[in-house]
């Protein structure tokens, strides 16, 4: 992608998410995850409020068990194939918003710095190279509050000839939309918009200034009613409790997204969350459980912060309920290589889906 990625850092001071009450006993949780198995896939329903209340507090060793859950429902509602999306950054840094998590805003002194829109070919490069991997999604992201008019027509401009050319379906994420944006990218051959929630609308405030959690909702809704589907994700590390994921879920429901990537915070020097301690891995396992128990028919996508947080076990988040890859690099981090995560999928018998055929 660019020099500006920085190589992946390791911490070591996992520390999970608090929880305004104690975990439940190991008979409770079995009881619990019993329920949730009948629920989800015998009653064919979705869990309440308060049943992924109780989820959320299992004790540590009862994990396994709600992840073995987890990827059952994945299995029943999504079935086995994995989807697998490559992104690419086609305007890095300077973006005027503050989210205290990204190293590409303005407002923070960090070694991103601003570079121009990418030219048609290295887009093209890229997007060729995706396809190689057995790729069906190819994403565009802009590091802006919003597209101008020159923005949107340099985007316009693309989605059909890297859809042409290669045949993905192409994404993109450029920040907040207006209905006519909206309307246009659909109109354009735009198959798919990410604009993240990232956090729960109580925790919103702290790690965004600039724009309001209401702002990203209603670009969410945009999406939906513009005929798009709607990739939403969320960042977990970020100081939230318990409380809060579950209120995260409970939001994510209401914007009914066909994709949610799960990234997990990979501090970025110079940011103000630069100092965050990283979420452990068996931390990141229980919640990537959660949200599949929560959401059990979206596309539930592998995405930042795994390397640092689930290191040699991201294997285990496979059979936790993800059915999704974001492969090679993120938008200013390195990932792993495509190889790995190739090698991952054969190696736990995982095909990958290509729109509605299977390689």
């Amino acid at each position: 992608m660019s020099d500006t990625m920085q190589p992946v850092s390791i911490s070591p001071r996992p520390a999970p998410a608090r929880s305004s009450r104690p975990s439940i006993d190991a008979a409770a949780a079995r009881q619990a995850i019993r329920a949730a198995e009948v629920a989800l896939l015998d009653e064919r329903r979705q869990l309440t409020a308060e049943e992924l209340d109780v989820l959320a507090h299992v004790p540590d060793e009862s994990v396994p068990s709600l992840a073995a859950l987890a990827h059952e429902v994945r299995l029943g509602s999504c079935g086995p194939e994995v989807e697998v999306e490559g992104i690419l950054s086609v305007k890095t840094g300077g973006c005027p918003e503050d989210c205290h998590f990204c190293s590409q805003s303005a407002s923070f002194d960090t070694p991103v710095k601003a570079t121009p829109f990418l030219d048609t070919d290295e887009v093209l490069a890229a997007a060729r190279e995706t396809a190689e991997l057995g790729a069906s999604e190819f994403c565009i992201v802009l590091a802006i509050k919003g597209p101008d008019e020159r923005t949107m027509d340099r985007i316009m401009e693309l989605v059909p000839i890297i859809r042409e050319d290669t045949g993905l379906n192409l994404a993109v994420s450029a920040g907040i939309l207006t209905d006519d944006q909206a309307r246009r990218m659909a109109e354009g051959g735009v198959h798919r918009y990410n604009h993240n929630l990232e956090t729960a609308r109580s925790h919103f405030s702290k790690v965004v200034t600039t724009h309001s959690w209401e702002d990203r909702q209603h670009t969410c809704e945009l999406v939906r009613q513009n005929g798009m589907e709607l990739c939403c994700g969320v960042l977990l590390g970020m100081g939230e409790s318990v409380d809060q994921r579950l209120e995260l879920l409970s939001e994510l429901r209401a914007v009914e997204p066909t994709e949610v990537p799960i990234n997990f915070l990979n501090p970025r020097p110079g940011t103000p969350l630069a100092d965050a301690p990283v979420v452990g891995a068996l931390e990141a396992i229980r919640w990537i459980a959660m949200f599949r128990l929560a959401l059990p028919t979206v596309i539930l996508r592998y995405a930042g912060g795994r390397e640092i947080t689930l290191r040699e076990l991201q294997a285990l988040g496979m059979t936790s309920g993800i059915n999704a890859l974001i492969v090679g690099n993120y938008l200013t981090t390195l990932g792993r290589t495509p190889t790995e995560d190739l090698q991952m999928l054969e190696d736990l018998h995982m095909p990958i889906g290509v729109l509605s055929k299977v390689i």
